[in-house]
């Protein structure tokens, strides 16, 4: 992809939407939801930090929903484009595009056992199958491990929409106005945007870093903290990750396109 892909603008927004790590828990998104669809204007944006499977047991189930209010949001006249929805990746998403490929891992086997405990699991189960195949296949070989691995992307090819999501995962997000920066749980802030790779879903450590400002950025907000340390909000940073996933709430928040927070909803 294009830096452009990778790290998009959103345009012309009156306010965004910024939804915290999910981590495969449907239920409280649907609720997160009804609760954002009361108070949707139009010009609002619309992005999810990551992290949106993995760990909770409903990741198909959420993937679902957020296909389906994608269309409910993408409805609201004056219609909005494709591109003010984004997908940011996670370590969540991270692991299971992985996973899907694990064939050509130098060690499959090692590196499934990494994956696996850290919130993958549960994703393979969503899907139906199980891990300790995988585990068993990994250890016997390529041609075995690939042929378990192909039968799990054939079933994610019979949910509809599962793979479009996968595709359109972006590296982080940004407002037109160059004052609002999302991502989904670290920074870097000794490498430029464009030279961040991977520490946007692996640094959650780095993130405190940015709190004196990152750039000319206002706010720099990020979904999931690897810490579990919930809502926190210091100089420029925002964090909205509330525990969804481990017992604690879904959190999203709405802001201006000059960084100041509108309104915050835990579900």
């Amino acid at each position: 992809m294009t830096e452009y892909n990778l790290l998009p603008k959103l345009c012309g927004a009156k306010r965004v939407w910024v939804v915290g790590a999910i981590h495969g828990d449907a239920t409280r998104l649907y609720a997160l939801h009804d609760k954002i669809a009361e108070k949707v204007r139009p010009g609002d944006r619309l992005v999810y930090t990551g992290n949106m499977i993995g760990v909770g047991p409903q990741s198909c189930a959420t993937l679902d929903e957020l296909l389906t209010f994608r269309r409910w949001f993408l409805s609201i006249p004056p219609f909005v484009h494709n591109d003010d929805i984004i997908y940011l990746r996670g370590a969540q998403e991270e692991m299971w595009q992985k996973l899907l490929q694990l064939q050509f891992a130098r060690h499959p086997d090692q590196v499934l056992d990494w994956m696996l405990p850290k919130g993958l699991e549960a994703t393979i189960r969503a899907y139906g199958f199980d891990p300790a195949e995988g585990r068993t296949l990994a250890r016997e070989g390529t041609v075995a491990l690939t042929h378990w691995t192909q039968a799990l992307q054939e079933t994610v090819h019979k949910n509809p929409g599962h793979d479009q999501i996968m595709v359109a995962l972006r590296h982080a997000a940004r407002t037109d106005n160059g004052k609002l920066l999302l991502v989904n749980a670290g920074l870097d802030i000794t490498k430029p945007l464009d030279r961040q790779a991977d520490a946007f879903w692996w640094a959650g450590r780095s993130f405190a870093q940015a709190e004196n400002g990152f750039d000319d950025y206002i706010r720099v907000i990020r979904g999931y903290d690897p810490d579990h340390k919930g809502l926190a909000e210091k100089g420029t940073c925002l964090t909205l990750d509330g525990g969804c996933g481990y017992g604690g709430p879904l959190a999203a928040a709405c802001l201006d396109p000059d960084g100041a927070l509108l309104d915050l909803i835990k579900v």
